[in-house]
């Protein structure tokens, strides 16, 4: 028999301890392993048996990395289908681990040493599902006994092969005060091994299955009420399966299903998804949503206050039957009153999606309660891109506190809205239903903070006309060949182009040499705006009073 070359793993198991030793002569089509020694390189078994041409039995691995030297087939006869061309291999049995109980990881990962990587890894999620690195209470008494674990409160035991619940009872009597649990990336995908780890944890709070590739068969879950956040991101889970799951996690405030490739929110029995009554937190984030009535199925969650969307494919957003402010879209009314669409919704995070008109901008409003929005990375919000400044948004928002992470002041507020009432002014519409159709806001602002009309600048005359259209700006000088050099506070008409300013630059840093490249620093805003249009003016750009021009060299 020929030695078999090219499409299979003959590398030796990587030596860890007991992390790599468990029995795999009993593997299963569908069976979740690591390759022996390595608990981060997890794949699913595909094919047990024979290959034509070599001796001996071959597991057929689909390797979650995609690291791999094959798609199921071998010298032209095909034994299962890979996820991709190289993402598959076939490996002998001795070189697979099909993963060890709960509570061996446990004594591994808290009884031994821990390594460098390992520390870095004890971290619990915060509720906006970031890694908080803690050490654990009482962790270096415990290291060397294991009968003090019933300290412990919180465990990661990310990638440590962890593929069953062990012995029934076991858990509970040796971890009881668990209330937070971290398997991220471990062999399990089994529900039922899941629900029995879940009940012999009483306390119980936290859960994170993070790429734990999980089974499509939910049936018979237990009732686990006290599980309040669960972590299901990269668990190739679809929305038919997180409605299976609703019953069994009445309580669950928050919900992580990040980069599940999930396309539509699929409820069993209606249009809408109902339940769920104490979800706050619903993450959503690196999906493939693209219809924003999708999202509207969402709206009768009467808890939810955060709803995670960044990094979609989302082309538009509105407020459902926004002109009704007494029924919801499909005319149910709960608690005995009526519930308005997102009645609760404080935060919504949109960015990172395709969002570029400003319809979907004003429908914000709308929503009820709405506090917090991140909008960065959508064509609306980039100036580059044909889209509109910070202050733009701001002054068209009006309730909102938190943009794009950043806090709007109550200075920023009053600054953004009177910038964007004389930018609409400027470009003179005489059309009043058209202004208010472009700028839903504009009248409201305008009379709120008392601006009057202004004529053209061409038909001004005399110093006092003059003297009203001029607006202060700060120039910063930030050129590195030009050296260091005080800023300059100048009043300039807001008519002044933008290549008229860089004219007045070049005078007024004396500089002859290099040419001048201007930028908008707004409050608030992570990046200054390129001024790029020699011909638009500076209210084109949204310049107003006391704003800061960096003054950089054009390369």
């Amino acid at each position: 028999m020929r030695k078999m070359q090219s499409s299979v793993d003959t590398e030796k198991p990587i030596s860890s301890g007991s992390k790599s030793g468990s029995n795999s002569a009993d593997l299963l089509v569908g069976q979740r392993v690591h390759f022996a020694g390595d608990t981060r390189r997890i794949g699913t078994v595909k094919y047990v048996g024979g290959v034509e041409g070599y001796e001996g039995k071959w597991v057929g691995v689909d390797w979650d990395n995609g690291d791999g030297k094959h798609d199921g087939s071998h010298n032209g006869v095909r034994y299962f289908e890979a996820q991709g061309p190289k993402t598959a291999s076939f490996v002998r049995h001795h070189n697979l681990s099909s993963g060890i109980p709960l509570l061996k990881a446990l004594e591994i990962r808290y009884h031994g040493e821990s390594t460098k990587e390992e520390e870095d890894e004890m971290y619990v999620l915060s509720a906006t599902n970031k890694r908080v690195s803690i050490q654990l209470l009482g962790k270096d008494k415990i290291q060397n006994k294991l009968s003090r674990f019933e300290e412990l409160t919180s465990a990661s035991l990310a990638y440590f092969g962890v593929s069953s619940a062990g012995p029934q009872g076991h858990i509970n009597t040796t971890i009881p005060r668990l209330k937070e649990l971290d398997l991220t990336g471990n062999l399990l995908s089994d529900w039922r091994e899941i629900a029995a780890i879940c009940k012999e944890l009483p306390a119980l709070i936290t859960l994170n299955l993070s790429y734990d590739i999980m089974s499509h068969n939910i049936s018979g879950m237990p009732l686990l009420n006290h599980i309040k956040v669960l972590v299901l991101n990269h668990t190739g889970i679809s929305w038919k399966q997180v409605e299976m799951l609703k019953d069994s996690l009445p309580l669950a405030e928050e919900l992580h299903l990040m980069g599940n490739k999930l396309r539509e929110i699929a409820p069993l029995s209606s249009d809408i998804v109902h339940g769920f009554d104490y979800l706050r937190l619903l993450n959503l984030e690196n999906n493939f949503i693209v219809a924003w009535d999708e999202i509207l199925k969402l709206s009768q969650l009467k808890r939810l206050e955060q709803l995670f969307l960044n990094n979609n494919c989302i082309g538009r957003i509105w407020y459902p039957d926004h002109n009704s402010s007494s029924e919801t879209p499909n005319g149910h009314e709960l608690l005995g009153e009526s519930f308005r669409p997102f009645q609760n919704l404080r935060c919504l995070l949109v960015g990172g999606n395709k969002i570029e008109d400003l319809a979907s901008i004003d429908s914000l409003n709308f929503f009820p309660n709405l506090l917090d929005i991140r909008l960065s990375e959508n064509p609306i919000a980039d100036p580059g891109k044909g889209g509109v400044p910070r202050f733009v948004l701001i002054a068209r928002l009006a309730k909102v506190e938190t943009l794009n992470g950043s806090q709007v002041s109550p200075r920023e507020r009053k600054d953004s809205e009177i910038r964007y009432v004389r930018l609409v002014m400027s470009k003179s519409h005489d059309n009043a239903e058209e202004i208010k159709k472009l700028h839903p806001r504009f009248a409201e602002l305008k009379s709120f903070h008392g601006i009057e009309d202004q004529k053209a600048a061409s038909g001004a005359t005399g110093p006092q006309k003059m003297a009203s259209g001029l607006i202060s700006i700060t120039l910063k000088c930030v050129a590195a060949s030009i050296g260091e050099k005080a800023p300059l506070t100048k009043k300039l008409p807001a008519t002044t182009t933008v290549g008229k300013l860089k004219i007045l630059c070049e005078s007024f840093f004396k500089i002859k040499s290099i040419k001048p490249k201007l930028f908008l620093r707004e409050e608030g805003s992570p990046f200054p705006t390129l001024l790029d249009d020699d011909m638009a003016s500076l209210i084109d750009f949204g310049v107003g009073n006391e704003s800061t021009i960096l003054v950089d060299e054009d390369c």
